[in-house]
């Protein structure tokens, strides 16, 4: 159990509800149908949670991204105290990997939804050779990789997944005890379904 506790569940319901850019789909459906992929690819447990956190930069600033500030980094830096080295590193590398996937791969680019190809801009864009060169000595890069896939392909409007309880072990092992009896998604009491 965390040493510290952190209601990420209830930022998760309560912050999830709203749509960043122009996608399809609130953040937590973004979250959940990502950390799902993981699950269906048989990604370990902290990639799974990596996952379902990526984009909780989103839900805790609503600052202007660029290529040395951008969600990835904020949210690494708020669940780095809670997390396992590897879930913040996922984390904060997502959008670098967007970059790397965009630099090295034309049809992952052009697969792209409107959202992600702006923020792809305005997180810097392709990455030089340098820059990709150094992204494929990363020990976890193959993780990264998959992460950024699961990301663009997690946005489905109504696509069925497990609800935030089915990663309460995993959300709990690294936050400690959460509120579940308070959170509500769509009406439905999450504790009903515990």
């Amino acid at each position: 159990m965390a040493c510290r506790e952190l209601n990420i569940a209830g930022l998760l319901v309560k912050r999830g509800a709203m749509h960043w850019g122009d996608e399809p789909v609130s953040t937590l459906d973004h979250a959940l149908q990502c950390a799902a992929r993981a699950r269906a690819a048989r990604a370990g447990d902290e990639v799974v949670l990596a996952a379902l956190l990526h984009d909780v930069g989103h839900l805790i600033s609503d600052s202007e991204e660029t290529a040395f500030s951008h969600h990835g980094l904020w949210a690494a830096r708020f669940l780095r105290p809670f997390v396992p080295t590897r879930v913040a590193w996922l984390v904060e590398y997502h959008v670098l990997a967007k970059r790397y996937l965009c630099s090295v791969d034309r049809v992952y680019a052009e697969s792209l939804s409107l959202g992600s190809t702006r923020s792809w801009i305005r997180q810097g864009g392709a990455l030089d050779l340098d820059a990709r060169r150094e992204m494929e000595r990363q020990p976890w890069l193959a993780d990264a990789l998959a992460l950024r896939r699961w990301d663009e392909e997690a946005k489905r409007p109504g696509a069925v997944v497990p609800a935030l309880p089915a990663y309460r072990d995993l959300i709990e092992a690294c936050f400690g005890r959460q509120h579940w009896e308070t959170a509500a998604v769509g009406g439905h009491d999450l504790a009903a379904s515990l």
